[in-house]
């Protein structure tokens, strides 16, 4: 039992320590630095202020036909996430509708998560977003490619990705860190085409008929949200997106 309790210590402390490792590896990059440096001093007081405290949770919600860019923020001993910070894209590509293929110019629509911090992007700082997903690929089919490198970056420049100026994605980047660093392995990334209400629903997909059926599959997902304030399950089911229960963290 002690060999055990050991055991379990010990990779406790390991996971811990490579958490808060993440901060520090990151910060030793100039541009990350220059970011802390220049925004975190500021952002940090509005963090307290909001009673987020030393440690959150993350989300990204971003809404095409709006340009908006959300970031959501929720202590790690809360139950419900806030609204902290809104911004503008600087750049815009293709049109409504899911990105399909390689090359198409399309940002995608769907739910994501980060899984690349790149400090030393073409773009300043960036965010990459796990596109494709398997409902990406069932869209695409198996003669197309579905492209990808799809990020959250700084200039005012795209192809598909979510431009928002270097001084702009400073603070998300590290408001990205600060998240993972302090255990959150996954902060989602929930790319929609419009600000999912009814109305806005109903008048959309009157003009982007083809696009109905999937759009109705991610305001479920949008609704739960917008209402509870925390976050779904959603799983990728057969080229679907399906809400499947409610998770508090």
């Amino acid at each position: 039992m002690k060999l055990i309790c050991l055991t379990f210590l010990l990779s406790l402390s390991l996971m811990v320590n490579a958490q808060n490792n993440f901060k520090a590896t990151q910060i030793k990059f100039e541009r990350v630095k220059k970011a802390y440096d220049e925004k975190w001093e500021t952002l940090r007081k509005f963090v307290q202020a909001d009673g987020f405290g030393n440690q959150f949770s993350m989300v990204i919600n971003a809404y095409k036909s709006e340009g908006k860019l959300e970031v959501w923020l929720k202590a790690n001993t809360g139950k419900s996430y806030k609204l902290f910070r809104s911004y503008d894209f600087c750049a815009h590509s293709g049109t409504l509708g899911p990105k399909v293929t390689e090359g198409d110019g399309q940002t995608p629509e769907g739910f994501y998560y980060i899984n690349v911090f790149n400090p030393m992007s073409n773009f300043h700082l960036s965010l990459g977003v796990n596109y494709p997903n398997s409902v990406d690929y069932a869209r695409t089919g198996k003669d197309r490619k579905p492209g990808g490198d799809i990020y959250i970056h700084g200039n005012c420049v795209t192809v598909g990705c979510i431009p928002l100026t270097d001084e702009k994605i400073k603070e998300v980047y590290i408001l990205g860190v600060e998240a993972r660093n302090t255990g959150q392995e996954r902060i989602p990334v929930n790319i929609y085409p419009f600000k999912m209400t009814n109305e806005n629903l109903k008048k959309y997909s009157m003009h982007f008929p083809a696009q109905a059926s999937f759009w109705a599959s991610l305001q479920p997902g949008y609704l739960a949200f917008e209402q509870h304030k925390y976050l779904t399950e959603i799983r990728e089911v057969k080229g679907q997106y399906l809400v499947t229960k409610e998770v508090k963290f």
